[in-house]
């Protein structure tokens, strides 16, 4: 039998980082954590898992030789007293995405960048999932209504990533870089002055090179519909398929909104430009992984934010 991995938190209040510790609670690992500010209902849930901590602050005696590994969370500080102690202790150093690579290693791996829809899109594409009955793991930045948590890691064959660009404190790389995905999604990119990176053009590096690691026999979806994901995606990479896909064919009547199918007109309860580009992203997604269209406009049709 293999020993028991004992991990610390360093900013375990956050959105993923908490729901991050409560999965590998459960499965089997023993959990501690920091943070110097715990909000409701992150604190709640924290408490009913055994899982708050004592006091608020950073606690560098935390840190000890027999943890197998101290996860980072994106807003942590290269200074942090905790991490420093880890790296003088010679503990292994994760930030939360390299961490949940190591646990999905055996899994398939989708993961959707992205500056805009890429929430919606994920949702999508889980809610068809879920509707379908499939097992799934997944990491999302924020609950949805059918899904509370935003980690769930179980023996599920795939795992379905929204992926963060935010850098970390061990490296200036977008987060999602480290989840060495198979299938990789872009929405949309569209830099802004409060992005983590100064220009444009570093920015778009991170996508590019998002690109670039996809696997040979991998899939590169894109949306034709942003100039930068065009450009990025339908860059020519040896042995990657590159999918575009744009706005599904749509329409309103009367206050209700339809996506088009031939002939059929499909109900929606969700609409506007960046979700019927989603849906129809989505759709192509979900499709090379083994749903087909029409179980995806059944599904959709229940689909709500």
């Amino acid at each position: 039998m293999s020993a028991v991995q004992a991990v610390h938190f360093i900013g375990i209040g956050g959105a993923i980082m908490h729901n991050l510790a409560i999965s590998l609670l459960k499965n089997g690992f023993l959990v501690s954590g920091s943070d110097v500010a715990l909000e409701e209902p992150v604190r709640i849930e924290l408490l009913n898992h055994g899982l708050l901590p004592a006091g608020q602050g950073w606690f560098p005696e935390k840190i000890n030789p027999g943890l197998s590994a101290v996860i980072v969370g994106s807003a942590i500080e290269n200074q942090n007293p905790e991490l420093v102690a880890a790296r003088k202790a010679g503990v292994a150093v994760y930030s939360y995405p390299e961490f949940i690579y190591k646990q999905a290693t055996d899994k398939q791996r989708i993961v959707v960048a992205g500056s805009r829809g890429r929430a919606g899109l994920t949702a999508m594409v889980l809610f068809t999932l879920h509707y379908c009955k499939r097992p799934f793991d997944y990491v999302i930045n924020r609950p949805l209504k059918w899904l509370p948590d935003t980690v769930r890691l179980t023996d599920a064959p795939i795992i379905i990533i929204e992926g963060d660009e935010s850098p970390g404190p061990l490296d200036q790389q977008a987060g999602f870089l480290h989840y060495q995905h198979h299938i990789g999604l872009i929405t949309s990119i569209n830099w802004e002055q409060n992005s983590p990176f100064k220009s444009e053009e570093e920015y778009v590096k991170q996508f590019d090179a998002f690109g670039d690691r996809t696997p040979k026999g991998g899939l590169l979806f894109y949306c034709e519909n942003n100039t930068l994901a065009t450009v990025v995606g339908a860059k020519q990479r040896p042995d990657v398929l590159s999918i575009p896909y744009k706005i599904h064919p749509h329409t309103s009547e009367q206050g209700n909104h339809f996506i088009i199918a031939g002939k059929s007109k499909i109900p929606v309860q969700v609409y506007g430009t960046q979700n019927f580009e989603s849906m129809s992203g989505a759709m192509e997604l979900l499709r090379r992984i083994g749903v087909p269209s029409d179980k995806f406009y059944e599904a959709i049709q229940h689909f709500t934010v």
